[in-house]
């Protein structure tokens, strides 16, 4: 695997620090010279640590190795957890090119360098099963890295707080059960967190422009005319080196909203009032998205990141009226400069005249993202997840929510492609009983890790959502989770019959398959909803049991 910038491109995206290897280590041009440094501490060259994998890799440890000792000493460097080297991931990040800097940097700095920890972190918490790479998970203590605001603002999963109340008062926090986040409550006293871990970025927590985002303002913007357009991008870098990129660089460059890969967690750094400096001439007139991720990596454009840009662009579509989600851009992906008509108000960096830059570039996937800005559109059945490529929105354990109870953490949800429904592949869902516990089975799978912004919008009229089941033992039922708009509801339960696959499905728009789970009322009441998660219970048994789940679905 070698991993490399295009260095014969005229430029780089919004003149972003290339990031070189399979580490993405920079080379200086704004961010740290990670390479020289790293190359230093292996004994290698600079231009071999940017070309070999290995020395690559090597390198980035070193640079790691090296900001742990910092904190501790060898001896506590040795015996570093994942939640004690937070403050060692930070400098890590190579966001400034000095320690000096790195001091006197601003609160958009220092909330970049905290995305870029919790970011580690999380991946280490969710594991990764994704194209044939799995990495187990391994739970994060988030209370041991972060302090309390941080939490909120990050939006931490505070999942292992067993949520059976509409909220778990935690002094003046509390864990939203449906999202299972740490939010700000009410109370006298705040739960233990991080000592060290320092204030807060001074950063707002919540966009007034666009709910589900968070607002990190960027000094870079313009007054505007009017919005005719939305602007694709793909930042070419990371979601926090973006982010800090976007409040401190030597261009001037910006974009209204950066979306990050693993979760589609939003930030926003322009208002929507102005213009951001990401299109040239047409910055004027069009909103830019950023996505993390490179052009040439198909693997950064997630289901949660498609789904939460798609989302977002639906709100701009229903505030302005000169921005059509219907005449959004629904063909071939490319890979080069391709301008389009100016009646298509959704596309990419590469489809503006007067432009060099190529992205989002071939991977990008133009008739999906299509449909999931214009709900309906895909015909009469719109699958969500098939398993074909990836576990898709089922990126999570069994046990990953608060709120499943009487199994193990050797539970799994992994793709299987040698027992499936249809086309090649499913989802294998291993239970294993919790001997600690005599509690029933029941299992909140989480579509999404439980956000709705990382879910798919599904139209509630006439729509039915199901999908097939296979249950590898006897006692087995199903059910779903719907978000609604005014809380969780969950469905009615159906029995499976063992060893054979079975269609299960609820109708949106019948009560009586619906009951009243967290703020809801027993009914599906919203225009759009999400899938929140699939339940599977059983009673407590001592045997593995092994469920099998494919094509996930709404049908219209």
């Amino acid at each position: 695997m070698d991993v490399q910038p295009d260095v014969g491109a005229a430029e780089s995206h919004q003149h972003m620090p290339r990031a070189w290897g399979v580490m993405g280590l920079y080379a200086g041009e704004g961010f740290a010279d990670q390479i020289t440094e790293g190359a230093h501490l292996i004994g290698a060259r600079p231009a071999q640590v940017k070309r070999n994998p290995r020395l690559n890799i090597l390198a980035a440890a070193a640079l790691l190795d090296q900001e742990i000792r910092r904190d501790g000493g060898a001896r506590q460097a040795q015996a570093a957890t994942p939640e004690s080297i937070r403050p060692a991931l930070m400098r890590y990040a190579g966001f400034s090119p000095s320690p000096a800097e790195a001091a006197r940097a601003s609160a958009v700095g220092d909330y970049a360098r905290t995305s870029f920890a919790y970011d580690v972190l999380l991946a280490q918490d969710r594991g990764v099963n994704d194209r044939g790479i799995v990495v187990p998970e391994r739970a994060i203590e988030w209370e041991r890295a972060f302090d309390a605001d941080q939490l909120v603002t990050l939006r931490a999963p505070m999942v292992r707080l067993d949520a059976a109340r509409d909220r778990i008062d935690l002094g003046p926090y509390a864990v939203d059960p449906v999202t299972e986040t740490l939010t700000r409550g009410h109370g006298d006293d705040a739960p233990a967190m991080a000592s060290g871990a320092g204030p807060a970025p001074d950063v707002g927590t919540q966009s007034t422009d666009y709910g589900p985002a968070l607002w990190v303002p960027s000094p870079y913007y313009r007054s505007r005319s009017s919005y005719s357009s939305v602007t694709i991008h793909t930042a070419q870098g990371s979601y926090a080196g973006t982010i800090n990129w976007f409040k401190s660089n030597p261009y001037s460059v910006s974009a209204h909203y950066v979306i990050r890969s693993s979760d589609g967690q939003v930030t926003q750094m322009v208002r929507n009032s102005n213009g951001a400096h990401h299109v040239g001439v047409h910055n004027g007139t069009t909103l830019g998205i950023e996505h993390e991720g490179y052009v040439n990596n198909s693997s950064w454009y997630t289901t949660a990141m498609y789904n939460s840009s798609a989302a977002l662009v639906r709100s701009f579509c229903s505030k302005y009226s000169a921005i059509s989600c219907a005449n959004a851009y629904n063909g071939n992906a490319h890979s080069g400069v391709v301008v389009l008509s100016t009646s298509i108000d959704v596309k990419g960096h590469q489809h503006y005249s007067s432009q060099t830059h190529t992205d989002p570039g071939i991977n990008w996937d133009w008739r999906r993202y299509y449909t999931l800005l214009n709900p309906g559109s895909g015909g009469t059945t719109k699958y969500l997840d098939r398993f074909e490529s990836s576990v898709g929105h089922f990126n999570t354990s069994p046990t990953y929510s608060g709120s499943t109870t009487g199994i193990s953490t050797a539970s799994s949800a992994t793709r299987n492609c040698s027992t499936r429904k249809n086309g090649s592949c499913s989802l294998r869902v291993l239970l294993k009983d919790n001997a600690s516990s005599s509690a029933a089975w029941s299992v909140r799978l989480l579509s999404g890790s439980g956000s709705p912004s990382s879910n798919t919008a599904l139209t509630r009229a006439n729509g039915t959502i199901g999908f097939w089941v296979y249950a590898g033992g006897s006692g087995m039922k199903v059910g779903v989770g719907i978000d609604d708009s005014d809380g969780t509801e969950r469905s009615t339960t159906k029995t499976l019959t063992a060893n054979t696959w079975t269609y299960v499905s609820w109708s949106l728009t019948n009560s009586a398959h619906w009951n009243a789970w967290v703020g809801g009322n027993g009914a599906i009441t919203g225009g759009t909803v999400k899938l929140d998660a699939i339940w599977i219970e059983r009673a407590q048994t001592a045997y593995d049991v092994n469920v099998y789940i494919d094509d996930v679905q709404i049908r219209n």
